[in-house]
């Protein structure tokens, strides 16, 4: 299948740049990453399946009610 996109030229560069240090095509590259990308969605999809509003809430309630340390705040 043929799939025609736009990327910013910084994009396209470092694709190809990958894909002359690895020896393969730029399609090749590209669909890896894609491949890569969907196969993430599809286990952060399954992961949110399986959790629970009330094992979040209860994971929250372990929090300390504490400030945080100086490095950590905004």
């Amino acid at each position: 299948m043929t799939l025609n996109v736009t990327v910013p030229d910084k994009v396209y560069r470092q694709i190809a740049d990958l894909a002359a240090q690895q020896q393969v095509s730029v399609e090749r590259i590209v669909a890896a990453a894609l491949a890569e990308q969907l196969s993430g969605w599809t286990r952060v999809e399954r992961m949110a399946k399986s959790g629970s509003h009330e094992r979040f809430l209860a994971a929250l309630d372990k929090v300390p009610a504490v400030e945080p340390a100086p490095e950590d705040r905004l």
